[in-house]
């Protein structure tokens, strides 16, 4: 059975620098954010069918597979995403064909695998970003999620670090605040989940100055807590020549 990664974050920065990329897997994403303590749903990266399907046995079905390549980075548009996998044949399956498919959007690109993980029971999406302001460096966005971010910018922004009382305020000030209360008799989310993660998400960056921007979409925040489904980090180019707080 396939193991889990012992890998910290300087090592997943220094492989990544290594290999001259900015851009980090999603699996590598997950690994420095489950690290700094943000919940995300756990990926791993498989690197053939079978180790697919016992990654995806070991986490729990459905599952959702997704392909892991530098050079491939919109995976849904050329087939390399599959979702609601109920079982190891599935598995099998969508590994065959997301391989096939990213080969034949570009035969050149170095695949590396699939991500595999367990899909997450559905909550109010929230959408929560990091990018970093010429003039006062790394700014948090907090919104709902969907439509509410596309169309409408529902956003609310604050500059790293921020507070507790500053992730709340934040929460709070989106006009589509009365979702996340439990609008028309749906479940309320958790508010202070959402805050907790916001404030964890602020120190991991204020904690390293090398990530030059941050997207977790969707976060599905529930009654009980909040779980960031995919998430997406991108390096400062090695010629800004920032360095984390941590040596990394």
């Amino acid at each position: 059975m396939p193991s889990k990664t012992s890998e910290s974050t300087a090592d997943i920065i220094a492989t990544a620098r290594e290999q001259d990329r900015t851009i980090l897997s999603e699996v590598e994403a997950k690994q420095l954010l489950a690290e700094a303590g943000v919940p995300v749903v756990e990926a791993r990266l498989a690197k053939d069918r079978d180790e697919a399907v016992a990654i995806a046995g070991e986490l729990g079905f459905p599952a959702a597979l997704k392909i892991v390549s530098p050079q491939i980075t919109h995976k849904s548009d050329i087939g390399g995403v599959k979702l609601g996998l109920a079982d190891a044949d599935e598995v099998a399956a969508a590994y065959d064909a997301i391989i096939k498919a990213a080969k034949a959007a570009d035969a050149s690109a170095k695949i590396e695998g699939v991500s595999v993980q367990r899909m997450a029971d559905a909550g109010i999406e929230v959408i929560v970003g990091m990018t970093t302001d010429a003039q006062f460096g790394p700014v948090l966005m907090f919104g709902l999620g969907g439509v509410m971010v596309e169309v409408l910018k529902d956003v609310a922004f604050r500059v790293v670090p921020i507070t507790e009382r500053d992730a709340g305020d934040m929460i709070r000030e989106i006009q589509g605040f009365p979702v996340l209360e439990g609008h028309r008799g749906a479940d309320p989310a958790d508010i202070a989940a959402l805050q907790d993660l916001l404030v964890t998400l602020s120190s991991f960056i204020e904690a390293h100055a090398e990530i030059a921007e941050l997207d977790l979409n969707p976060v599905f925040a529930y009654a009980d807590g909040a779980v960031a489904v995919d998430a997406r980090i991108v390096l400062r180019s090695p010629q800004d020549g920032t360095t984390s707080a941590d040596g990394a």
